[in-house]
C-alpha cells in the first residue's frame, strides 16, 4: 500500500477502526509503502484527484448533491474502465531524481 506521511496513516490506524484480530489478519496482508515528505506528485491518490478535477470539476457546480452525483458517475465510469495509474518511477529513478533526500553513508 503507498501511502503519504499523514499522521493517521499507520497500521495504528486499522485497530481504531477494526478489532484487534481483524485488523492483524488485514495488516499480515499489506506492506506500507510511504512516499517522500516532499513528494506529493508521487502520490496516486492525488494523481486520481488530479484526472477528476480536471474535465469534471473545472466549472462552477450549483450544490452539493450535483457534485456527488457527478462524482459517482465519475467514479462508476473509471471502475468500468478499470483505470489504473501506470507507475514509471522505479526505485533507480528515486534514487537520481531525490539523491539530495537520501541519507549518504560514510563508509571510510
Amino acid at each position: 500500500m503507498v501511502l503519504d506521511n499523514l499522521n493517521t496513516h499507520t497500521p495504528a490506524a486499522l485497530y481504531k477502526a477494526f478489532t484487534p484480530e481483524e485488523a492483524r489478519r488485514i495488516l499480515s496482508k499489506l506492506e506500507f509503502h510511504y512516499t517522500p515528505k516532499h513528494g506529493s506528485w508521487l502520490n496516486m491518490v492525488e494523481m486520481e484527484l488530479s484526472v477528476l478535477s480536471s474535465p469534471s470539476l473545472n466549472r462552477r457546480i450549483p450544490d452539493l448533491e450535483t457534485m456527488k452525483r457527478e462524482i459517482t458517475a465519475w467514479e462508476q465510469e473509471r471502475n468500468e474502465q478499470k483505470a489504473t495509474v501506470n507507475w514509471r518511477f522505479t526505485n533507480q529513478n528515486a534514487r537520481v531524481k531525490l539523491e539530495r533526500l537520501y541519507p549518504k553513508l560514510n563508509l571510510s
